[in-house]
């Protein structure tokens, strides 16, 4: 069944959602989306370490996106506004990974497949990858949900009830690295962080709870994923775009559906 590319890559686009979809819940309710591009793009980065020191692309995007991560946590509240921070170092980022980039000879570098995703490329190696990292994230998630959603409800609510806010902001630093390490086959570096916010702003108009809200995100994602994958085969359009394409449409559909029953 693996030997067909388009069964690989469907199983591919649900792992990804299965990772991304339940954490972009976490990003619309913390307002974190810059967050998120900022760890994004810093694959870029990741990718072109990878290559230099021949090591495995995902071992160098999760290093960066990681390292985006803990810095983006170390300089907030240093004397710059959030949202100034994290686009200097979203974007330098990503500007300092397409030059390293171009500074290497002899390695092919398939640069639109890592900037906007090759899922119709995943190879059983990348599945088993893709699903492992899914697996690991979901798991982190399940294991400290409770935590993570008093951290996000009221960092005053979390510490009254002996949780620490930073560690939470760790673990989601760490799910936001190995979403990024896992989606970046799937979508790309530049669509990675729509795949992680717009399932999750979907989910918020039609869930009544936290629960239902992840669950239907992740439904939303896989929709997205298998919906993009088939539409991209059938007019012949890159398949990473084509996926987010979906996923906007969704949220569009959703929010319109929510604005007739309010009237």
């Amino acid at each position: 069944m693996l030997d067909d590319f388009m069964i690989r890559a469907a199983l591919a686009g649900v792992g990804t959602a299965a990772a991304a979809a339940p954490l972009g819940c976490f990003v619309v309710w913390r307002r974190m989306a810059y967050f998120g591009d900022a760890t994004a793009h810093a694959a870029m980065l990741g990718v072109a370490l990878a290559l230099t020191f021949q090591v495995p692309v995902f071992g160098g995007v999760l290093a960066a996106a990681l390292a985006m991560g803990l810095t983006v946590s170390t300089l907030s509240g240093k004397g710059l506004a959030a949202d100034t921070l994290l686009g200097v170092l979203a974007h330098s980022a990503l500007a300092f990974g397409l030059v390293a980039v171009s500074f290497l000879s002899g390695v092919p570098v398939d640069l639109m497949g890592y900037l906007l995703g090759d899922i119709l490329a995943v190879s059983k190696g990348d599945l088993a990858v893709i699903w492992a990292g899914a697996a690991m994230v979901s798991a982190l998630i399940a294991w400290r949900w409770s935590d993570l959603l008093i951290a996000t409800v009221g960092p005053d609510l979390a510490r009254a009830s002996g949780i620490d806010p930073r560690r939470e902001q760790m673990v989601l630093t760490l799910c936001l690295a190995l979403t990024v390490a896992v989606a970046i086959k799937v979508v790309g570096v530049l669509l990675i962080a729509a795949l992680l916010v717009i399932p999750g702003a979907t989910a918020r108009g039609l869930a009544s709870s936290p629960e239902a809200m992840a669950l239907t995100a992740a439904g939303l994602g896989s929709l997205s994923a298998l919906g993009g994958l088939w539409a991209s085969f059938q007019f012949d359009t890159p398949t990473g775009p084509t996926i987010v394409c979906v996923a906007a449409t969704l949220f569009v559909l959703s929010t319109l559906l929510r604005s007739v029953r309010e009237a």
